[in-house]
């Protein structure tokens, strides 16, 4: 059983209907403990593609640090750099519908174009393959017109398709992880991000 100074430091409603000004203070005291903390759950996620080639010359992960270690040396911002290397986080988490995954834990932190970006570059990489598979080459056309379109095409073609060279030299999973806490340290875009007064 847990003891009397545990349970005084939770919330003590049943429904949230019932929440008081003390609840809520208990809950945000046990939420700031665990602030940045999702950035070191991010990288668990990303090592998970460590090892897994999904029939690719070099495994995931690889494939991940190639596409952002060229962003970087291509001198891209680090805001685009992040999106680079957490662009295919949902390869193995949810295959379907990575690229819409790994838009949505970047949607927080980056740029309406770099959001778009990610949410879209699986349907622009097609480009490359949909042809071989049976799809759609052309898929991409459907969002011709829109803003972000070149910005997602230069995306695939200059980083992301040609990142599955098993001699390329990329940067170490380590050296993005500063860019990562600084990008994603305070929200641009988020139902909990308060107006400065």
């Amino acid at each position: 059983m847990a003891d009397d100074a545990t349970i005084s430091d939770r919330a003590q409603f049943t429904a949230m209907t019932e929440g008081t000004q003390e609840d809520w203070g208990a809950i945000v005291r046990a939420g700031t403990a665990h602030r940045g903390r999702h950035v070191d759950n991010i990288l668990d996620q990303m090592r998970l593609l460590d090892n897994d080639h999904g029939g690719f010359a070099v495994d995931r992960l690889e494939h991940s640090l190639q596409t952002a270690t060229r962003a970087h040396r291509d001198g891209r911002d680090e805001e685009y750099v992040v999106c680079a290397l957490l662009h295919d986080i949902g390869d193995i988490l949810l295959p379907v519908s990575h690229a819409e995954l790994g838009a949505a834990i970047l949607k927080p932190y980056v740029s309406e174009a770099n959001h778009w970006m990610m949410e879209k570059h699986g349907v622009f990489q097609g480009y490359y393959f949909f042809h071989y598979i049976g799809l759609d080459r052309d898929l991409r056309e459907q969002h011709r017109g829109h803003p972000h379109f070149e910005y997602c095409a230069q995306f695939c073609h200059l980083y992301d398709q040609n990142s599955f060279d098993p001699a390329y030299d990329a940067m170490p999973l380590d050296a993005f992880v500063p860019m990562m806490r600084r990008v994603m340290e305070v929200p641009k875009n988020s139902i909990y991000k308060r107006d400065a007064a």
